[in-house]
C-alpha cells in the first residue's frame, strides 16, 4: 500500500518529547537528568518533561508507521517500528503518542493505545502505562508494536519516540523519530499514492523471497477449516512504478479476482508478461497443502528474482484457502534505497486482506459476488460477527505469514553513496566463494554414489539423484547437509545446449474451465525462453488447449469445484511412490444435498531407481494420542523403511516415544469412616444423637466435592415423669446403667503393667493436602495402680504419614 506523506514540521515543543526509560546502562544519566527537572503531579509528566541530548542531523533512527500513512482510520491498527541503521544500535527506547498541542500531563492527552507484539523485547512503562519501553536493556537494531488509532474526533496525533544508545539520550522533536497522523476525513474515499522515488541504484540485485506461512488451527483456532487449508501458489514480480500488479484502495484485475477466489495464478501470470517492458522477473512458487507444516518436514516456499534501476519494485500474492477472496501479499515493496543501494533484508508480517469481488464472511461461505465489484481493503477484526477473525474488542489481526527477502547478490558497478559495511561484502560474495562441498569438517560421509538414471525417458525434464551415507557426526551442534543430491535432467538427445534447438519453459498450470457446469475448454501456455543460435524460428506449440469436465450433468444436484491444485511432491524419493492434489467445493447444491464429487486424486509417480539408496524412510506420521487421559502420559510416532534391508544396513529408528502431559487428572474428596453414634443428649423425653467423620483429602483439579460431615438422627429413651422421687429413682437407675456400660467398656481398653489404659482416640486431620504431611493419635492413662513402679505406664501417642501424593 502506497500512501502520500507530507513533509512535516513540528514546533519543538518539550514536553511532547518521549524521553528516557528505566534503563541499567542510563540510570546514572537519566537519573540525575530527571532530579534537574521541577517535579509535578501531572500525568507522566515526570517522564516526558526530561531533557536530553540531541543532534543536528543525525538521522540513523527512524519511527516508521507501516504503509507511511499521512491520516489515520479511527479504530484501525497500524505497525510501528522503531529502528536503527547499521552499524547503529540502541538500548532502549521509549515511544509515545500525543494529541496534537498537548502537554502530556493528562491521560486524555494521550491519543489511541499500543499493544505489545513481543513480551521479551517491549513492555509498558511501570511509572507511565501509556507509554512503551525496552523489557530488557541490551543492543538491538529494530523493535515493533501496533498502535490502535483513537476515536473519531480525536484530530492529528503526533507519535514520537526516544532513543537511549551507551549512556546518550537522542531524541527529537522532528524529522525522523516523530510521526504525526491526522484523522482520515469521512469524505476521504479510497487511498492516494505515496509517489514512488526515481532509483538511483546502479547494477542489478538478485533478492530471495521466503513465504513462512502461520495460519494453523493453533493460531487461528476459530473455525478454522481442517480439511483443504492451503496457501495457493505464489503469483508476482519485480517491476517498474509505471505497472500496478494490485493495491490497497484499487480495484482487483481478472487475474488478481482468479488468484483470490480459485488460487489459479494462470490469468495473473499472462497479465504479468504482458507488461514485458514493465516487467524484469516473474516470481513464481508452489502451493503448500496443508497450509502449515513445522520447517523440518516440509521447507518454506521460495522464489529468487532480479531487480534493476528502472524495475526496483517488487509485489507478489497468495490466496488463503479456503476463503471467499481472502489473500496475502506485498504490493509495490521498494528495493532501492535512498542513498543509491539496494535493501540488504526485509522482513514483514502479514495480514489477511479482502479483493472486493465476493462477499462471504466466513472460510467457506458459499459463492457470493459483490457487485458492484468493491475496493481491496484489509480485513479487521469488526468486519463481521460471524468471521474467523472478530474481536468485539476491535483488536488487531493475528498475523497469518512472514515473507523475507533477502538479497543474495550484486552485479554490476555499484554506486552507493553510502559505503558498503561488512553485511553487503559477505552478501555478494558468498554465492562467489561457497566451495562446491561446504561439508562441515565434523561430519564424516562415504563418497557419492554414481548418478542414478534421469527419472524421464523423454524431452521432459526429469531427476536424477546421487546419495552418499553419514558415517559419523562430530558434533552434534553442528549440522549435517543432506545425504541426497538431486540435479534436473532429461532424456537421451534432448541437451538444452543444442544451438539448433528452442529452449521452452515450463507449462504455465491450466486455466479454469471455460464453464462451470458441464464440459468445456481450459487452456495453458509456456513461452521460449531462447531462441535457436542459428536464427532459425521456433516451431514448438506454445499453447494447448484440452477439454474439461467441471460436472457432468447440470442440475439442482450439480456442485462446483474449484480447479485442481498442483500435484504434492513424490511421496518416495526413489522409486515407485504416490502423490495428490486437491480441490475445494466452492458452491454446494442447490438443493441442499451432499457433493458427491470427489475433492482429491492420486496417482503413482516414478523416481530414480533405488539400487543407489541404502537406506530410504518415509515420513515420520503424526504423533499418536497421549497414552493417558489426564496427567503425564507417553505418545509414539513412527515411520517406515521403504527401501530393501538386504541393500544396506538401516540403523534409523522407525519409532519415536516422548512425554506428554495433559491436565492434572480430578481428584476425589476422601472421607473417614462415620464415629460411633453419640449418646442420647436428654435422660427421658424427645432428643437426639450425632456421628462424624473427617475430610482426609480435599477435592482437586475438579474432583468431586466433599459430602456432609456430621449427621443427626432424633432418640427417644422414655416419656420425663411428673413425681420427683421417681424422677430420681429413674436418674439413679441410668446413672448405675452407664456406669456398667463404663466399667465394661474399661476392661475392654488395653492392659499394661501397673496401669489400665483409656482406648486409642481418631487419628487428627492431615497437616498437608498433598506433598507428605503427617497425622497423629494418642492412648492415655486411665487408672495407675498404687503398687505401679513400670516406666511403661505411660500416655502413648502414635504419627503416621497421609497425602503423600504431589502437590
Amino acid at each position: 500500500m502506497r500512501l502520500s506523506l507530507a513533509p512535516l514540521k513540528l514546533s519543538r515543543t518539550p514536553a511532547l518529547l518521549a524521553l528516557v526509560l528505566p534503563l541499567a546502562a542510563a540510570l546514572a544519566f537519566s537519573d540525575e537528568t530527571l532530579d534537574k527537572v521541577p517535579k509535578s503531579e501531572g500525568y507522566c509528566s515526570r517522564i516526558l518533561r526530561a531533557q536530553g541530548t540531541r543532534r543536528e542531523g543525525y538521522t540513523e533512527f527512524s519511527l516508521r508507521v507501516e504503509g507511511d500513512p499521512d491520516f489515520y482510520k479511527p479504530g484501525t491498527s497500524y505497525r510501528v517500528t522503531l529502528s536503527a541503521a547499521p552499524p547503529s544500535y540502541f538500548r532502549g527506547f521509549t515511544l509515545i503518542a500525543l494529541k496534537e498541542n498537548r502537554e502530556g500531563d493528562k491521560e486524555e492527552d494521550h491519543a489511541g493505545t499500543f499493544q505489545i507484539i513481543d513480551e521479551e523485547e517491549t513492555q509498558f512503562m511501570s511509572n507511565c502505562p501509556v507509554a512503551v519501553t525496552e523489557s530488557t536493556p541490551r543492543r538491538r537494531t529494530r523493535i515493533q508494536v501496533f498502535w490502535v488509532a483513537p476515536p473519531a474526533g480525536t484530530g492529528c496525533v503526533i507519535l514520537k519516540a526516544s532513543i537511549v544508545q551507551k549512556r546518550i539520550i537522542y531524541f527529537q522533536d522532528e524529522g525522523s523519530l516523530t510521526k504525526k497522523l491526522c484523522e482520515q476525513d469521512s469524505t476521504f474515499d479510497g487511498v492516494t499514492d505515496k509517489p514512488i522515488l526515481d532509483c538511483c541504484a546502479c547494477g542489478t540485485a538478485k533478492y530471495r523471497l521466503t513465504f513462512y506461512g502461520n495460519w494453523s488451527e493453533k493460531t487461528h483456532p476459530k473455525d478454522y477449516p481442517r480439511r483443504a487449508n492451503h496457501w495457493s501458489a505464489i503469483i508476482g514480480g519485480s517491476h517498474s512504478k509505471n505497472y500496478v500488479l494490485w493495491e490497497y484502495g484499487g480495484y482487483a484485475s481478472e487475474g488478481v479476482k482468479q488468484v483470490a477466489e480459485l488460487g489459479s495464478p494462470v490469468k495473473m501470470e499472462e497479465e504479468i508478461r504482458q507488461q514485458s517492458d514493465e516487467v524484469l522477473t516473474v516470481i513464481k512458487a508452489k502451493a503448500q497443502w496443508p497450509a502449515w507444516q513445522p520447517l523440518n518436514v516440509r521447507a518454506a516456499p521460495s522464489a529468487e528474482f532480479s531487480v534493476d534501476r528502472t524495475r526496483h519494485l517488487m509485489s507478489f500474492l497468495t490466496m488463503m484457502g479456503p476463503s471467499p477472496d481472502w489473500n496475502v501479499g506485498l504490493s509495490a515493496e521498494d528495493l532501492c534505497t535512498k542513498e543509491c543501494g539496494w535493501v540488504q533484508k526485509v522482513v514483514q508480517d502479514l495480514i489477511p486482506w479482502d479483493a472486493g469481488t465476493d462477499s462471504g464472511v466466513t472460510y467457506e461461505s458459499p459463492n457470493k459476488p459483490t457487485i458492484p465489484q468493491e475496493k481491496i481493503r484489509p480485513l479487521t477484526s469488526l468486519d463481521h460477527p460471524q468471521s474467523p477473525f472478530y474481536d468485539p474488542e476491535g483488536g488487531s489481526i493475528t498475523q497469518v505469514a512472514r515473507v523475507v527477502i533477502e538479497r543474495i547478490a550484486r552485479k554490476g558497478e555499484q554506486c552507493n553513496i553510502v559505503p558498503d559495511n561488512v553485511d553487503d561484502i559477505v552478501a555478494d560474495l558468498a554465492p562467489e566463494e561457497k566451495d562446491e562441498d561446504d561439508t562441515p569438517e565434523t561430519c564424516i560421509y562415504s563418497n557419492w554414489s554414481p548418478w542414478s538414471a534421469c527419472s524421464s525417458s523423454t524431452c521432459d525434464k526429469g531427476k536424477r539423484m546421487r546419495q552418499r551415507m553419514l558415517k559419523a557426526q562430530l558434533d552434534l551442534s553442528v549440522p549435517c547437509p543432506d545425504t541426497q543430491d538431486f540435479q534436473p535432467c532429461m532424456g537421451p538427445g534432448c541437451s538444452d545446449e543444442d544451438g539448433s534447438t528452442c529452449t521452452m519453459s515450463e507449462w504455465i498450470t491450466w486455466s479454469p474451465c471455460s464453464i462451470s457446469c458441464g464440459t468445456g475448454m481450459r487452456s495453458r501456455e509456456r513461452y521460449v525462453k531462447q531462441f535457436p543460435e542459428d536464427g532459425s524460428v521456433c516451431t514448438l506449440p506454445t499453447e494447448e488447449t484440452e477439454k474439461c469436465t467441471v460436472n457432468e450433468e447440470c442440475s439442482s444436484s450439480s456442485c462446483l469445484m474449484t480447479e485442481w491444485g498442483e500435484w504434492d511432491e513424490c511421496s518416495a524419493t526413489c522409486g515407485m511412490g504416490m502423490k495428490k492434489r486437491h480441490r475445494m467445493i466452492k458452491m454446494s447444491p442447490a438443493d441442499g444435498s451432499m457433493c458427491k464429487a470427489e475433492t482429491s486424486q492420486a496417482e503413482k509417480c516414478m523416481m530414480p531407481e533405488c539400487h543407489t539408496i541404502p537406506c530410504l524412510l518415509s515420513p515420520w506420521s503424526e504423533w499418536s494420542d497421549c497414552s493417558v487421559t489426564c496427567g503425564k502420559g507417553m505418545r509414539t510416532r513412527q515411520r517406515m523403511l521403504k527401501s530393501l534391508a538386504e541393500l544396506g544396513d538401516c540403523n534409523e529408528d522407525l519409532e519415536q516415544v516422548e512425554k506428554c502431559m495433559l491436565p492434572e487428572c480430578p481428584i476425589d474428596c476422601e472421607l473417614t469412616e462415620w464415629s460411633q453414634w453419640s449418646e442420647c443428649n436428654k435422660s427421658c423425653g424427645k432428643g437426639h444423637v450425632i456421628r462424624t467423620r473427617m475430610i482426609q483429602m480435599e477435592p482437586q483439579f475438579g474432583g468431586a466435592p466433599c459430602p456432609e460431615t456430621v449427621q443427626r438422627k432424633k432418640c427417644r429413651i422414655r416419656k420425663c415423669l411428673r413425681n420427683p422421687s421417681i424422677q430420681k429413682l429413674r436418674w439413679r437407675e441410668a446413672r448405675e446403667s452407664r456406669r456398667s456400660e463404663q466399667l465394661k467398656e474399661e476392661s475392654e481398653g488395653e492392659q499394661f503393667p501397673g496401669c489400665r489404659m483409656r482406648p486409642w482416640t481418631a487419628w487428627s486431620e492431615c497437616t498437608k493436602l498433598c506433598g507428605g504431611g503427617i497425622q497423629e493419635r494418642y492412648m492415655t492413662v486411665k487408672k495407675r495402680f498404687k503398687s505401679s513402679q513400670f516406666t511403661s505406664c505411660k500416655d502413648k501417642k502414635e504419627i503416621r504419614a497421609c497425602n503423600v501424593h504431589p502437590c
